[in-house]
């Protein structure tokens, strides 16, 4: 028989463990925000041209269809599952929405634009989710073949849309452009279905256990394929976006490097690829460091080469904060 003495002789010896394991956890996530105020606050230091509201509002608008995508993106890797097409998905239907504009009219460019988004997503969503193919190997397909399909659809760039699609990209609300607040709205929207609905729940525990998940009544397939639906609506909304903000449609290389982004932003967010977990607005706060970073470079006349180097060694610090967390959650 245990006496109360001896059960609290032992419960120090688990508590400390415990708790360097919170405080290592607590500290991990609070790297990336940390980070990004200091990076701010060095460029603000570093050029009078940064720390700007005309500035700021322009690295929002530029970044607005890293925002969107991200968003879309995170939710399917807390599931578990990625997608590494969303470039070559964004040029497609970028293209796609493009000659739509051009040959009738801005509502059919509209429709066109995120009717091939949503119908390439779904695809994956079908191959992946329900036929249970691999999602690596389907999204890298689809990562040479969406790009070879804009380029057959159009080798040159589409231009000469609609003067309303021209107006919207140059329209502004409260200092905002339209741009900025579609991505803020959007944006809005993942958080609160990740934090206050049951799909949010359900989100992570098929990225914890799938199995498990459906024996509880979870629809995984329906799930994933849902979610992966989603991503493609997303890109196709980002690919609208990008086009009215280029005015044009350059098949070559809209979207190129674009997943790249958009994972590297996700991972800062926390989320492990094999998902389970993850918080959304660590997600966005890692898109506003990619793009902050990018912005500052540019800024100081850093050639684009710099910004893609240190997006790399970012993407790889990101890797090593989840390692630690994974150690330390592993020895608590």
């Amino acid at each position: 028989m245990t006496t109360p003495s001896n059960v609290l002789a032992t419960e120090p010896l688990a508590n400390p463990g415990r708790r360097r394991t919170a405080r290592t956890s607590t500290v991990v996530s609070w790297v990336m925000p940390a980070a990004t105020v200091l990076l701010m606050a060095y460029f603000a230091v570093a050029t009078s041209n940064f720390l700007t509201f005309d500035n700021l509002a322009a690295v929002l608008t530029q970044n607005a269809a890293v925002f969107i995508v991200a968003a879309a993106a995170a939710m399917l890797l807390m599931a578990g599952y990625a997608d590494l097409s969303v470039g070559s998905m964004l040029a497609l239907a970028g293209v796609s929405a493009g000659l739509a504009f051009t040959h009738h009219g801005v509502v059919a460019g509209l429709v066109v634009g995120l009717a091939v988004g949503l119908a390439v997503g779904t695809l994956n969503g079908l191959l992946i989710g329900v036929f249970e193919m691999s999602p690596i190997v389907v999204t890298l397909g689809g990562l040479a073949a969406w790009r070879a399909l804009a380029q057959y659809l159009a080798p040159d760039s589409v231009f000469g849309f609609p003067d309303a699609v021209g107006d919207f990209a140059i329209g502004r609300f409260l200092g905002l452009s339209w741009i900025a607040w579609i991505a803020v709205v959007v944006c809005v929207v993942a958080v609160a279905v990740m934090a206050l609905l049951p799909l949010g729940r359900h989100i992570q525990a098929i990225g914890v256990n799938a199995r498990a998940a459906f024996l509880v009544g979870i629809r995984v397939k329906g799930t994933v394929l849902a979610l992966y639906a989603v991503v493609g609506l997303a890109v196709g909304l980002a690919a609208l976006l990008q086009v009215a903000r280029l005015d044009s449609a350059p098949s070559g290389t809209l979207g190129v490097g674009f997943e790249v982004t958009v994972l590297t932003a996700v991972l800062l967010g926390g989320i492990p690829f094999t998902g389970g977990r993850g918080s959304m607005w660590r997600v966005l706060v890692g898109v506003w460091l990619i793009a902050v970073l990018k912005n500052g470079l540019t800024l100081l006349n850093y050639g684009p080469e710099v910004a893609g180097m240190v997006t790399g060694a970012v993407l790889v610090v990101a890797a090593a904060l989840e390692a630690i967390a994974v150690a330390a959650r592993r020895r608590g």
